[in-house]
């Protein structure tokens, strides 16, 4: 009994005693939740890593490096000569690329972080219009840590469809599919705030242009499906006499078919269909009236299939292919017919037609 009385106390001990070393380690560590980049005219990177501390005593809770490098490897190194902490990325979250560096190309950069075991492929992407590293410099008053600031910014964004969420294993996979191009959500500081400004396209690992940010839902319905989100809609109208819907609770299904003449492309049609509840109308008529409801869906179709065909032609004139028409051609013929087609150069000419069908699932209380 007695010597089982001494093993438990070792045990003991030794559990404690492996408690307090890993404490003590964890407290000499600085883990990189969010890095930036920018390219300088020499042709080096402008790098900035943020790491969060836990000391009550600290006002704004984050140490932020920063260094010129060639890479974020040899950015890294440098780090480690400014600090006492021991540097590790298995908490990286977020990874902002500022404008200059998002025309070069990408690519350089996203095979280091592919590389790299301890940084996980649901790390988030992000183009900055501006200078990263000067965003990610700046403190905002009404929020405690920048880098925390645009985490949760994103995260929200993406859950109510205003951009499409994009980490490490999203860009690669668009970027290695032969019928998609990849894109990425673009921010920028406007003011004491920093805002979503658009979808950036990419052409492989270049950025190219990007979609408003008034027409990111849009975007949405054609690159694929999704639950929940919000609309406004503006129909217009004479002074007086204007109309207006609000649609939340959207629930968006895309079907995309491929019409062809032997071997030859003569229609892609890309046909969505919206339901949503309306959270307000302003407007001449009533909802609870059948005709007005059907009236209005019809309205509501026509003005965004036309927003639709026009954000198409903007696609195609960029020659990117962000929304995966190339998926479904390829799946039209044989893999043969697909390795002998450049999509980048037929993608262009293709009449793709865009048919946007909104219903109204419920239109509230009449007043």
């Amino acid at each position: 009994m007695a010597r089982n009385r001494i093993i438990l106390a070792l045990f003991a001990a030794v559990t404690i005693l492996s408690g307090c070393g890993d404490q003590r380690v964890l407290e000499r560590l600085g883990f990189i939740e969010t890095q930036s980049f920018d390219l300088l005219p020499n042709g080096l990177l402008h790098i900035a890593s943020s790491i969060p501390i836990a000391d009550p005593d600290v006002k704004i809770g984050r140490k932020l490096l920063t260094t010129e490098a060639k890479s974020s490897k040899e950015a890294k190194i440098e780090f480690s000569r400014k600090t006492s902490l021991t540097l590790v990325s298995g908490q990286l979250r977020n990874i902002l690329y500022g404008m200059s560096l998002a025309q070069r190309g990408l690519m350089e950069e996203f095979d280091t972080f592919g590389r790299d075991p301890a940084i996980s492929p649901q790390v988030k992407i992000s183009v900055v219009n501006g200078s990263a590293v000067s965003l990610l410099e700046k403190n905002f008053r009404q929020h405690p840590r920048t880098d925390k600031y645009i985490d949760r910014l994103l995260m929200k964004e993406a859950k109510e469809h205003s951009i499409p969420k994009v980490t490490l294993y999203e860009f690669f996979r668009d970027y290695f599919d032969d019928g998609i191009d990849p894109v990425a959500p673009v921010i920028k500081e406007e003011k004491e705030n920093i805002v979503i400004d658009g979808i950036g396209l990419f052409k492989g690992a270049k950025y190219i242009n990007k979609i408003q940010p008034q027409d990111s839902l849009v975007f949405g319905f054609l690159r694929g499906n999704f639950r929940h989100g919000s609309i406004s809609v503006d129909l217009g109208g004479d002074e007086g006499r204007r109309e207006s819907v609000m649609f939340n609770s959207l629930n968006s299904k895309r079907n995309v078919k491929v019409r062809k003449q032997g071997t030859r492309i003569e229609e892609v049609a890309v046909n969505v269909v919206v339901k949503g509840s309306v959270l307000e109308y302003i407007g001449p008529g009533r909802l609870d009236e059948e005709k007005v409801r059907i009236e209005l869906e019809n309205k509501i179709s026509e003005h965004i299939s036309g927003k639709a065909n026009q954000m198409m032609k903007f696609m195609q004139k960029n020659e990117v292919d962000s929304v995966g028409i190339g998926k479904y051609v390829r799946n039209s013929m044989t893999y043969e017919q697909w390795k002998g087609m450049d999509w980048g150069q037929e993608f262009p000419n293709i009449r793709v037609k865009c048919n946007i069908r909104f219903k109204i699932k419920d239109s509230g209380r009449a007043a």
